[in-house]
């Protein structure tokens, strides 16, 4: 397959919904908490490729803002990718994380109305005991950890689900989360996030 693509890692997302976000279990179709949904979320690639390119080991991150209702579509959104990614997997990753090249993000493709393009600047994003923290240089980033549940040895998470990014969804709150850019200044610390475990491609 020409432009074939894998990735496999973990992302941790935050966003507006004041509990946890409905997207989840309606699969896009029941409307944000707050109106409008406004999210940021971290990627870490454990490993993955873009034709011949090696993707693993690189850190990035999206902003979306939604309108209303996911599934509607009209979303704008941008891609961040470290600094330190070589140009060829940024090119890569562009075209994954805008949908062109099918897979698990081909929806990308027809949900977002505007993208404001890729950024390369510095990423981090840690693990800290259950704590995820993420960096996006001088956009924001924050800390999101896992919701505690009846046994504190588990996480709290929806198994077995349709939802795009993965099946099994981390029920998690951003203890600290923040962006700015493109006239967009969100606080969404105590409110809705999650962490998933990729398993993407085109295949």
């Amino acid at each position: 397959m020409a432009e074939s693509w894998t990735l496999k890692g973990e992302m941790a997302l935050s966003c507006s919904c004041t509990v946890f976000c409905p997207c989840v279990i309606s699969l896009g179709n029941h409307p944000p908490t707050e109106e409008r949904c406004q999210t940021w979320a971290g990627v870490r690639i454990d490993e993955g490729h873009f034709d011949t390119i090696d993707l693993s080991g690189i850190k990035l991150a999206l902003m979306m803002d939604l309108p209303g209702i996911m599934a509607r579509g009209n979303w704008t959104a941008a891609l961040f990718v470290d600094e330190k990614a070589p140009i060829q997997a940024v090119k890569g990753l562009t075209r994954i994380f805008t949908g062109r090249v099918g897979g698990t993000t081909h929806l990308l493709s027809i949900l977002v109305g505007q993208f404001l393009g890729v950024h390369q600047v510095p990423i981090t994003y840690e693990t800290q005991g259950q704590t995820r923290i993420i960096s996006i240089d001088k956009y924001g980033g924050g800390a999101i950890t896992p919701v505690k549940g009846k046994s504190p040895e588990e996480n709290v998470v929806i198994r077995n689900s349709e939802y795009w990014v993965g099946p099994d969804i981390i029920v998690s709150r951003a203890d600290k989360s923040r962006f700015r850019g493109f006239g967009r200044n969100w606080n969404l610390a105590g409110r809705s996030a999650e962490i998933v475990k990729l398993d993407w491609g085109n295949n």
